[in-house]
């Protein structure tokens, strides 16, 4: 938790951001404007404050150096820059994020429609991180070795305490992106709920892991972090959008849905394991 810093993410999320827009016409300009800066989607003073990271070609003092260039689709986009897909801006936007994945926060903070995409990064990205740690952290139960690994003592603590502190990352990063201030005291809610929720998941991981023989409680115990993750994810997000989070039916449906997804991505995992100790 020490190096848990939610200023980094702060940090991150508030970077200097300089876009460049290359188009043929101030009409094909306006409609770029218009996809990062939507008016149904973006309040007066935050379409100001963007507005300031937005430079057209023609301008004629250009800063010497762009974090995006956007190019009007069907001008000769250099290999180094991007298209808007005027008929698919969604597009665009993830092809921005899968290259410049770093630009991620600022990018949502201040453009409301890298916003979803970017959240919905970091939920899937956050749960596959705790559902890969719970497997590797009950290897040493399944496979036992004379060489054991370090957190196979006292795993009880250690795998809830980093899959805990993953989500309270999480809840840093989602509160980063939905350009909400981010800090201990300002998501103490979230983070009671968290930590007090964390020994639930724990203990049915472990009951599944034990009675099921021969490894086959790896795939519950990793679909299990993977879910509950996914599902505080969901809430945290819907909360920074709606100002409340799922209701106990919404997070069911969801906590299924997101167990059978994570049993899949589980067991792609251990697929991979099994071929490399093979070789």
């Amino acid at each position: 938790m020490a190096n848990l810093n939610p200023h980094e993410v702060q940090a991150a999320a508030d970077r200097p951001l300089t876009l460049g827009l290359v188009a043929s016409s101030d009409a094909a300009f306006e409609a770029m404007e218009e996809f990062l800066l939507p008016q149904e989607k973006t309040s007066e003073g935050k379409r100001v404050e963007a507005s300031a990271l937005l430079h057209r070609s023609t301008n004629p003092e250009l800063p010497e150096d762009f974090d995006v260039v956007i190019y009007e689709e069907g001008l000769a986009c250099p290999e180094n820059a991007f298209t808007f897909y005027s008929e698919d801006p969604q597009r665009t936007v993830h092809e921005i994020l899968a290259r410049r994945d770093e630009l991620g926060l600022a990018l949502a903070r201040n453009f409301p429609l890298f916003r979803q995409p970017v959240v919905d990064r970091i939920i899937l990205s956050v749960s596959r991180d705790n559902a890969l740690f719970a497997v590797v952290t009950a290897l040493p139960d399944i496979i036992p070795s004379i060489l054991e690994l370090p957190w196979s003592i006292g795993e009880f603590a250690s795998d809830t305490a980093f899959i805990t502190m993953n989500q309270i990352r999480m809840t840093f990063l989602i509160a980063a992106a939905s350009d909400k201030p981010v800090g201990y005291s300002l998501q103490k809610g979230e983070i009671a709920t968290l930590v007090t929720g964390a020994f639930g998941w724990r203990a049915l991981a472990r009951e599944l892991v034990g009675k099921i023989p021969f490894g086959g409680g790896l795939i519950p115990k990793g679909a299990i972090a993977f879910a509950g993750t996914y599902v505080v994810g969901l809430g945290l997000d819907r909360f920074h959008r709606l100002g409340y989070g799922l209701s106990s039916t919404e997070r069911r449906h969801s906590y299924q849905a997101a167990f059978e997804r994570g049993k899949g991505i589980v067991e792609v995992v251990l697929r991979g394991m099994k071929k490399g100790n093979a070789a």
